[in-house]
């Protein structure tokens, strides 16, 4: 059964070849590199003992063998297709298990309100979320969907967006009080920053100043991947943070922090459902990812 399955996987693979044109196209859509693409090709003419493709040019070109092989594995793949789609429309349950990955404040902080009541309409699935700040190779198999906050999308696979937040750069008044009001972007290169771990930009805080990007690198002297043990850091003091909008609004309505470099603006976070792209999608899946929008643009 296991030899049948890797032998419709790289099937698959080498239709997409044919289609798309590029090994690095299939491995982007795919979600792998596109030396394991290569690894499933040649594997796939070890097996049928012929050459699909020839690559000698630059160029790929497919043989007339892998041609006439392609035409016949479309044609399978395609009954495939609508094999499941009917077993699809016969079963309308939503049911079973749903794997999603989120990172640690957004889930923590959004996550569960959603879970709740997306439970009281399809009670029958079952959630299982891991909190985790590091990026999530899907292709693994290990989670159906993965929530990401960022501003560099992976294009390897589809993504829908169900939120936006704003950021912003947020101090303690007992921290101003001490070292002073910070009134460009450069007078951080001067200050206490507290740094979130994982982001699309490493150590750099981007901002926008007169419709130019603008990075600096600011010393930090706490740094952590957990947004709330960064705003109690500075509530205490401890120094100056960058925040999502959504994660720090209670600390502002408190009084605890306040927003600073109001002037300068900073790219939004998006919020997407990430996911493998895929024929057919489980009724576990599509339901919550359109729950996920609805839910947030309530």
């Amino acid at each position: 059964m296991v030899g049948l399955m890797n032998k419709f996987k790289e099937m698959q693979v080498f239709c997409r070849i044919v289609e798309l044109g590029t090994f690095v196209a299939v491995a982007r859509e795919k979600g792998v590199s596109a030396m394991m693409i290569s690894k499933y090709i040649k594997q796939l003419e070890t097996d049928l003992g012929v050459t699909l493709i020839n690559r000698q040019s630059r160029k790929l070109q497919i043989t007339e063998i892998g041609m006439s092989y392609y035409q016949q594995s479309k044609s399978i793949l395609e009954s495939v297709e609508a094999l499941e789609n009917s077993i699809a429309e016969l079963s309308s349950d939503v049911k079973g298990i749903l794997r999603i990955n989120a990172p640690i404040d957004f889930g923590g902080l959004y996550m569960v309100p959603v879970i709740k009541a997306y439970q009281e309409k399809f009670p029958d699935v079952e959630v299982l979320m891991s909190l985790d700040n590091t990026e999530v190779d899907l292709s693994s198999g290990q989670f159906d969907i993965a929530i990401v906050v960022t501003d560099v999308l992976d294009e390897g696979v589809v993504a829908r967006k169900i939120a936006q937040t704003a950021l912003g750069t947020y101090a303690a008044a007992s921290y101003l009080d001490k070292q002073g009001v910070p009134q460009v972007i450069d007078d951080l290169l001067q200050h206490k920053c507290l740094h979130y771990l994982g982001t699309p930009h490493a150590n750099a805080w981007v901002f926008e100043e007169q419709g130019k990007r603008v990075e600096i690198s600011p010393k930090w002297v706490f740094a952590s991947n957990n947004g709330r043990a960064l705003c109690e850091a500075a509530a205490l003091g401890m120094g100056i943070v960058r925040s999502p909008a959504l994660s720090v609004k209670s600390y502002v309505l408190s009084g605890e922090l306040q927003e600073i470099l109001e002037q300068y603006q900073i790219p939004n976070l998006s919020v997407y459902a990430t996911y493998l792209q895929r024929h057919y999608y489980p009724a576990k899946m599509s339901t919550f990812v359109d729950f996920l929008v609805d839910y947030f643009t309530e």
